[in-house]
C-alpha cells in the first residue's frame, strides 16, 4: 500500500520515525490491538451486543461480567478468564461469532480505531514491512478491523471449533504475556527475521517481555507502571486522545458547529424575502454555515486544486465519503449554487428535513430502485439550469479509510446532463467524526480536488470503464490499490 502524502503531512510527526525506517519485509510490525489500534476493550463491545441481542443467558452474563472485573484487576487470571468464557461457548456455531465481530465492528470499533495508530500502521506498510496484529484477544473481536486495515497477520488466541462449533476448549499455549513473546518469535523466526529488527506498539504492562526482547519498543497510551518502565529504559512514549470520551471543549464544539447549521439555516426566509431569491438566500446559508460551522469545530479544512472547484459550472461533485462531517466540508469547499442527494430519512427529520428541502436536495429511497431512479430525473434537469451535484458515488458511510466501489448512477447523471465529474478526495474526515460518533474532534482535514473530466464523450456501454477510471483516481490520491477493493485474505496464525 502507497503511503498517502497528505494524511503522512497531517501525522508527520507520529510516522517520521518509521518513513525513515529500512524497507522490506524483514523488519516486521506487531501491534497490540485493545487500547493500542482502538480506544477501549473489543471485548466489552461483544459482551454487550451479546447481552441485548438475547444470545447470552443472565446466568452466563454475570459469570462473564464478573470475569471481565477479575481481569482488570489482576492480569495474571486472565488464561482461566478465556477458559472459562470457552467453556460457555461449548455448542455454540462458530458462525454466530463470526457474524458477531462483523457486527461489533461496524456498530463500535470502526470508530474506535486510533487515526494517530492508523497513520502509523499505514506508515510500516508504506515502507514494505510485515505487519501483523498480536493480541490475547480472539479473531472474532479482530479480523474485521483487521481486513479494513489491510493487515494479512493476525496472531490471537482461539477456541478449538469440530465441525462448525465450539468444543468449549480453548487451544492452548494462551497468547499472553510471555505467550505474546512466544508467538512473536516463532513468527519472525518462520520469516528468518530476528526480534531485534522488529517493532511492537503496545499499552499494558502485561506486554513487558515482547516490549524487552524487539529492537525497537513503542510503548502507546501506556498504563502507568509500563509509563515508569518506558521512561527509565529511555523507550519513546506515546499518548492518543483522539477516540473515547469527550473533553469540555469538544463537547462544547460539537454543541457550537451544530449551532451554526441552525443559525445559519434562519438567514435563509428573510434573505428569501429580502432578495426575492430563494437560491440566493440557501446560497448564503451555505457558505456561513461552511465558514463558522467548521471554524467553530476545530477543522482545519486544507484544500489542493480548490481552483478545480470553478473551473467548470455546472458539474457532478463527487466525493468519498468517510464521515457526517463530509457534509460540513462540502458546504466550505463548494459554496453555492448547488444540490445534493439524500437519504430519504433525513426528509422526516423535523429539524433538518426542512432545511434540506429548500436547498432543493433529492431524497432517494435506497431500499426501492425503481423510486430512487424516478427520484433522480429532476436532476438532470436541474444540471442543465445551471445548479451543480454533490454525490457520493459510494452511496453511503464506509467504516474506515478504504475507499468502497463506486455505484454508476451519478455517471449517468452527469453524461446525461452533459457536465463534467470533478473528484473531490477527503483524505481524512473520519479523524473529525467516525462512522457512529456524536461529537466532533478538533482536527486538520486534508482535501484534495483533481481537475474536472469532460463526460461529453461518454456512452452507456462505456460507463463501466469510466467509472473504473475515476475510481482509480481517488485510489492514487488517497495511497491505496486496487487491491483494496477485495476483502484483505488474513493469513491466522495458529
Amino acid at each position: 500500500m502507497a503511503a498517502n502524502s497528505s494524511v503522512r503531512g497531517v501525522y508527520g510527526q507520529i510516522t517520521r520515525e518509521v518513513e525513515r525506517s529500512a524497507q522490506g519485509p524483514g523488519s516486521i510490525a506487531f501491534f497490540d490491538f485493545d487500547g493500542t489500534l482502538i480506544f477501549g476493550f473489543s471485548i466489552a463491545s461483544v459482551f454487550r451486543e451479546r447481552l441485548f441481542s438475547g444470545k447470552l443467558t443472565p446466568r452466563d452474563a454475570i459469570a462473564q461480567f464478573f470475569g471481565m472485573v477479575t481481569h482488570g484487576i489482576n492480569g495474571s487470571d486472565y488464561a482461566q478468564l478465556l477458559r472459562d468464557a470457552g467453556r460457555t461457548l461449548a455448542g455454540v456455531r462458530e458462525q454466530e461469532f463470526i457474524d458477531l465481530g462483523e457486527t461489533v465492528f461496524r456498530k463500535y470499533l470502526a470508530g474506535s480505531v486510533y487515526p494517530e495508530s492508523r497513520a502509523l500502521l499505514r506508515a510500516h506498510q508504506a515502507r514494505g514491512h510485515t505487519v501483523a496484529v498480536l493480541s490475547s484477544a480472539t479473531p472474532y473481536q479482530i479480523e474485521p478491523a483487521a481486513q479494513e486495515l489491510g493487515i494479512r497477520h493476525v496472531l490471537c488466541n482461539h477456541f478449538e471449533v469440530e465441525g462448525g462449533v465450539f468444543t468449549g476448549e480453548i487451544r492452548e499455549p494462551v497468547v499472553f504475556a510471555k505467550g505474546k513473546l512466544d508467538a512473536a518469535r516463532a513468527f519472525a523466526a518462520e520469516r528468518g527475521v530476528e526480534l531485534a529488527d522488529c517493532w511492537f506498539y503496545s499499552d499494558g504492562l502485561e506486554d513487558l517481555p515482547l516490549l524487552e526482547a524487539v529492537g525497537k519498543p513503542r510503548p502507546l497510551n501506556p498504563d502507568t507502571t509500563l509509563r515508569e518502565i518506558a521512561h527509565r529504559r529511555d523507550w519513546p512514549v506515546r499518548d492518543f486522545s483522539s477516540r473515547g470520551l469527550p473533553g469540555l471543549k469538544e463537547v462544547v464544539r460539537t454543541g457550537l458547529a451544530y449551532g451554526a447549521f441552525f443559525s445559519a439555516a434562519m438567514q435563509i426566509v428573510p434573505t428569501w424575502i429580502l432578495n426575492q431569491s430563494r437560491r440566493d438566500a440557501v446560497n448564503l446559508a451555505v457558505t456561513t454555515w461552511g465558514e463558522f460551522g467548521s471554524a467553530l469545530a476545530g477543522i482545519d479544512i486544507r484544500i489542493r486544486g480548490e481552483n478545480h472547484v470553478w473551473e467548470q459550472r455546472p458539474a457532478v461533485f463527487l466525493f468519498n465519503h468517510q464521515s457526517a462531517i463530509d457534509v460540513l466540508i462540502i458546504a466550505k469547499l463548494l459554496r453555492r449554487d448547488f444540490t445534493a442527494i439524500a437519504k430519504q430519512e433525513i426528509a422526516l427529520n423535523p429539524l433538518v428535513g426542512p432545511v434540506f428541502r429548500i436547498a432543493d436536495t433529492v431524497f432517494v429511497d435506497r431500499r426501492n430502485h425503481e423510486k430512487a431512479i424516478e427520484a433522480l430525473r429532476p436532476v438532470v434537469e436541474s444540471l442543465r439550469s445551471g445548479l451543480s451535484l454533490a454525490i457520493a458515488p459510494e452511496g453511503t458511510r464506509s467504516n474506515s479509510d478504504r475507499l468502497g466501489p463506486f455505484k454508476k448512477g451519478p455517471f449517468h447523471i452527469a453524461m446525461q446532463a452533459n457536465v463534467p465529474v470533478v473528484p473531490i478526495v477527503i483524505h481524512n474526515a473520519s479523524d473529525v467524526l467516525p462512522k457512529g460518533a456524536l461529537f466532533i474532534r478538533p482536527a486538520r482535514v486534508e482535501v484534495e480536488v483533481l481537475p474536472p473530466i469532460a463526460t461529453d464523450s461518454w456512452r452507456p456501454e462505456t460507463v463501466d470503464q469510466h467509472v473504473a477510471e475515476v475510481r482509480g483516481q481517488y485510489l492514487a490520491a488517497l495511497g491505496q490499490s486496487t487491491a483494496g477493493d477485495e476483502a484483505v485474505p488474513l493469513k491466522r496464525v495458529k
